[in-house]
């Protein structure tokens, strides 16, 4: 199989700075917040922040969706360095010092957009048990502009260097322009283009970004909540998971050189994913539910083993072979962090 080289894979998304701590029920009830959802902060969560750091045992992590799966990418490829490529938006402070410091000891090649409007985006991780609750304070990541940044010569030359693309649905709440010139690119130029359902309200509220830039998606990943809200949202009639997986990878598409391949992760339960026209089930490997510290970043870190594998040019089923190794070593550890090595072979 052939190494990948520098900057063959491209990410492009909100860099956040994770802020976990472990809470208990009236935390969540307090805020609004439900078990293992996504949201956007609004003004009602500020306090939520100042409440978070103030608890014992916060943690602080590199984190935001694209930029988790990119590193965890570089982490199971290990060597050459820089094969990650990485395009976000953080603010001149503090906050954003520790996601550059934290991208380059993943070796991810990190260009940031740097401004000072906006302060370095966080991201609460509210930990009850096994599940969590995560609340996006996107700030400087929200400003992320096309024409300062993606459209530099430079930025844009390691955007061609690029074989494969990976941008989570998060990001068209930010700058879906800069999404459809990648997702063109590499649809003119047959290279693969991947994205994330993300969350349920990406379906529900930017439906139309979404759809937009579907035809130029050639491997589509989500768990079986973004799902099932995909397909209610699209009047798919059914919540059959498998069914899902089948009318999503029918759905139109500019690249008829590839076929859609449609990835969905349901937790414990198998992934599920179109082979050719017909939809495999794959079983996750088995862990001990005593080793599981944090569920926060098992979907980011199923894509970043796929990730890593697909550039290597493997088949599907060793992509979410990697996908399945990636996850489950990340839910025995807290934050999306990951031991010195992989032993994946």
């Amino acid at each position: 199989m052939p190494t990948p080289s520098e900057n063959t894979l491209f990410g492009m998304g909100n860099p956040l700075l994770d802020i976990s701590a472990v809470v208990d029920k009236d935390f969540l009830d307090k805020f609004g917040l439900k078990l293992n959802d996504q949201i956007l902060a609004e003004d009602k969560h500020k306090v939520l922040f100042e409440e978070i750091v103030k608890r014992s045992k916060v943690e602080y992590h590199a984190g935001g969706s694209t930029q988790n799966s990119v590193k965890i990418a570089q982490w199971m490829i290990q060597e050459p360095q820089k094969v990650a490529t990485f395009f976000g938006c953080i603010g001149a402070d503090q906050f954003g010092e520790i996601l550059k410091e934290k991208a380059a000891e993943a070796h991810v090649d990190a260009h940031y957009y740097e401004q000072n409007e906006e302060p370095t985006g966080t991201c609460a991780a509210c930990i009850t048990g096994d599940n969590r609750s995560l609340v996006a304070n996107l700030a400087a990541a929200n400003c992320y502009k096309k024409e300062k940044h993606l459209d530099l010569d430079s930025n844009w030359e390691l955007v061609k260097k690029a074989k494969v693309y990976y941008i989570a649905g998060f990001f068209l709440t930010v700058s879906p322009e800069s999404i459809m010139k990648v997702a063109k690119h590499a649809s003119d130029n047959n290279k693969i283009f991947c994205m994330n359902l993300s969350a349920p309200f990406i379906s529900q509220f930017f439906k139309e970004p979404l759809m937009k830039v579907m035809p130029y998606v050639d491997i589509l990943f989500g768990n079986e909540t973004e799902a099932a809200t995909f397909a209610k949202e699209l009047g798919f009639e059914t919540d059959d998971i498998a069914e899902i997986a089948n009318k999503t990878q029918n759905l139109p598409k500019e690249n008829t050189k590839r076929q859609r391949v449609v990835v969905f992760t349901q937790g414990k339960e198998d992934t599920v994913a179109t082979v050719g026209e017909k939809v495999t089930m794959f079983p996750v490997l088995d862990i001990d539910q005593n080793h599981i510290v944090d569920t926060n970043g098992a979907g980011d870190a199923f894509v970043g083993g796929f990730l890593s594998a697909l550039v290597q040019e493997h088949v599907l089923e060793e992509c979410i072979r990697a996908g399945h190794y990636a996850a489950n070593v990340i839910i025995r550890r807290v934050g999306c962090t990951f031991p010195e090595k992989p032993e994946f072979h």
